[in-house]
C-alpha cells in the first residue's frame, strides 16, 4: 500500500495494528540510511568505511626464498577525518550559538513564552533539533504534559519517526516507534505511538504483529508530534560529499602506512652472502662489516611523491567544503583582522544553507506554538483577549565574530535616520532589540530622564 492510500484508509476506518506495521515497512530502508548516518557522526567504527578498508592487496602467488618475505601487509593504518562531523557543528555554532528569540505582540503571551523557553531550556533543545536536521535530513519534536502539568518540548530521534501528510511540519499523522526486549519471550519487539489530531495510540508487537495497548487524548486540538526537514529533499548536509570523505580517509590513510612501511624496508646486501645464521647474528649485534669497496648495505624504500599526496588531499578537502557548503575557519583565508564585508562574502554559501533551514525550522516553531497555544486555551493561561501562535515572532542572529567599533560605529550612523529596533536587530553586538530598548527605558525612568535626554520637571 502506498502512502497516500494508507491515510485514506486511516481516515476512512481509523489506526489498526495492520497500518502500523505498514508504516514501519515502508520506513525500513530511510531508518537504516539515517541511523547509518547518525552512526557515523558518532564515530562509531562499523558505520565508517575506512575502518573497512583494505588498501594492500594479497598476492597468494607471490613467490619467496630464502630468507626474503613480504611484510608490507602488514601495515595498514586506518585513518578518520571527520569532515562530516566539522561540517554538521560548524552550521550548528553559526545558526544555532546565539538563541533565537521568540515573542508576542501581547506582553502577558510574551512572559508566557518566556517561561515555557525557561522551562524546556529552549536554546539547547532548538540547537539539538537543528544538529540532527543536519545529520539525517530532518528532525523531530513532540510536546507533551508532564506529571506536574507543564509542558514539555522532548526532541526524538529521527530515524524513529515516520510521518503521514504533505508537510512534515504540520503532518496529519505521526508514528513514534522504537524497540525493546521482551523478556518474556527474548526478543526485541516494537513499541509504536501513533498520534493524529486527538489521541495517541499505543501499539506493541512484532512487524506482523502488531496490537493494539491503549488510546488516550494528548489535550491538543493538534497532532503534537512534528518534523523540521533540513531541506525539500529531506536529505543531510554531509550526505552530498560522503564518497569525497571516504576518499581522503582512503588517501591519507595509505600515505601514513606509506610512511610506515619506511620502517619495515628491504635490506639490500650488495656483493655479500649471508645465511640464516648470519643473518640471526646481525640482528643481535646491529653492524656490519665489509672488506670490498663494491660491496654494500642499504635500505630499500619506495619513492613517495609527496607533493602529489599534499595536492590530492588539499583538492579533496576543497571540493568537501565547496560541495557541503560548509567553511573551515581554520584556513588562511580567515587569518588576519578580515573586514565585515569580507567576512560575510567568504560565509556565503553556509549562510545560503543556513537560510534554507531557517524557514524550514520557522515553519516547524511557528506550529510548535500552534500545538502550545491550543494546550494553553484549555488551561485557561491567557487572564484576557485571545491566543493567536499568529502573532509570535523569530528573530535569527548568526554566531560570527564581532568588530565591536565597526559594530558601535553603525549604530551611531543609523541613530534617528531608523526606529530603534530596526537599528538594534541590524547589530550583532544586541541579541534582542525589544528587550534592549525596555531596558533602556527602565533606566530613564529610574534616572528620571525622559527619551529626549532632558530632565523631567517636576510638579
Amino acid at each position: 500500500m502506498n502512502v497516500p492510500d494508507l491515510i485514506d484508509d486511516i481516515k476512512k476506518n481509523g489506526v489498526q495494528p495492520k497500518h502500523i506495521e505498514q508504516m514501519i515497512e515502508l520506513n525500513k530502508d530511510n531508518r537504516r540510511r539515517m541511523y547509518n548516518l547518525y552512526e557515523r557522526y558518532q564515530a562509531k567504527q562499523d558505520a565508517i568505511p575506512v575502518f573497512r578498508h583494505d588498501p594492500v592487496k594479497q598476492y597468494e602467488d607471490f613467490e619467496t626464498g630464502g630468507n626474503v618475505k613480504r611484510i608490507d601487509q602488514f601495515v595498514n593504518n586506518k585513518l578518520n577525518n571527520a569532515f562530516d562531523v566539522e561540517i554538521v557543528d560548524t552550521r550548528v555554532g553559526y545558526m544555532h550559538g546565539v538563541p533565537i528569540v521568540y515573542r508576542d505582540e501581547d506582553d502577558e503571551e510574551t512572559k508566557l513564552i518566556q517561561q515555557f523557553s525557561l522551562m524546556n531550556n529552549a536554546p539547547d533543545k532548538d540547537s539539538e533539533l537543528g544538529k540532527m536536521a543536519a545529520i539525517c535530513g530532518y528532525a523531530a519534536r513532540i510536546i507533551y504534559i508532564d506529571t506536574e502539568g507543564n509542558e514539555r518540548i522532548k526532541n526524538l530521534k529521527p530515524y524513529n519517526v515516520m510521518f503521514l501528510g504533505e508537510d512534515m511540519s504540520e503532518p496529519e499523522y505521526s508514528l513514534h516507534y522504537y524497540p525493546v526486549r521482551d523478556e518474556s519471550k527474548q526478543e526485541d519487539v516494537w513499541h509504536a505511538e501513533f498520534y493524529d489530531d486527538t489521541y495517541y495510540h499505543t501499539f506493541v508487537g512484532g512487524e506482523r504483529s502488531m496490537h493494539l495497548r491503549e488510546r488516550k487524548p494528548h489535550l491538543s486540538d493538534y497532532n503534537p508530534l512534528f518534523g523540521v526537514p533540513n531541506n525539500e529533499e529531506l536529505i543531510g548536509d554531509t550526505e552530498r560529499v560522503l564518497s569525497l570523505i571516504d576518499g581522503y580517509d582512503r588517501a591519507i590513510s595509505d600515505a601514513s602506512s606509506e610512511i610506515s612501511q619506511t620502517r619495515l624496508a628491504y635490506l639490500v646486501l650488495r656483493g655479500l652472502g649471508m645465511d640464516s645464521d648470519e643473518i640471526q647474528d646481525l640482528q643481535k649485534s646491529g653492524a656490519f662489516e665489509l672488506y670490498d669497496e663494491k660491496q654494500d648495505v642499504k635500505y630499500l624504500t619506495k619513492d613517495v611523491n609527496d607533493t602529489m599526496i599534499e595536492n590530492h588531499l588539499d583538492r579533496l578537502e576543497k571540493n568537501i567544503m565547496r560541495f557541503a557548503k560548509s567553511v573551515n575557519f581554520n584556513s588562511n583565508e580567515f587569518n588576519g583582522n578580515v573586514p565585515v564585508i569580507g567576512m560575510h562574502l567568504k560565509l556565503m554559501a553556509l549562510e545560503n544553507k543556513c537560510i534554507t533551514f531557517e524557514r524550514k525550522m520557522t515553519a516547524a516553531l511557528r506550529y510548535q506554538f500552534k500545538v502550545l497555544y491550543s494546550i494553553w486555551k484549555r488551561k485557561n493561561k491567557r487572564t484576557g483577549g485571545d491566543l493567536d501562535y499568529l502573532n509570535v515572532s523569530f528573530k535569527w542572529k548568526r554566531n560570527i565574530p564581532v568588530n565591536k567599533l565597526e559594530e558601535a560605529q553603525v549604530l551611531s550612523t543609523l541613530n534617528g535616520q531608523i526606529s530603534d529596533s530596526s537599528r538594534y536587530d541590524l547589530s550583532n553586538l544586541i541579541e534582542d532589540a525589544e528587550n534592549e530598548i525596555e531596558k533602556m527605558n527602565d533606566e530613564l525612568v529610574v534616572t528620571g530622564n525622559d527619551d529626549t535626554g532632558t530632565d523631567r520637571q517636576e510638579d
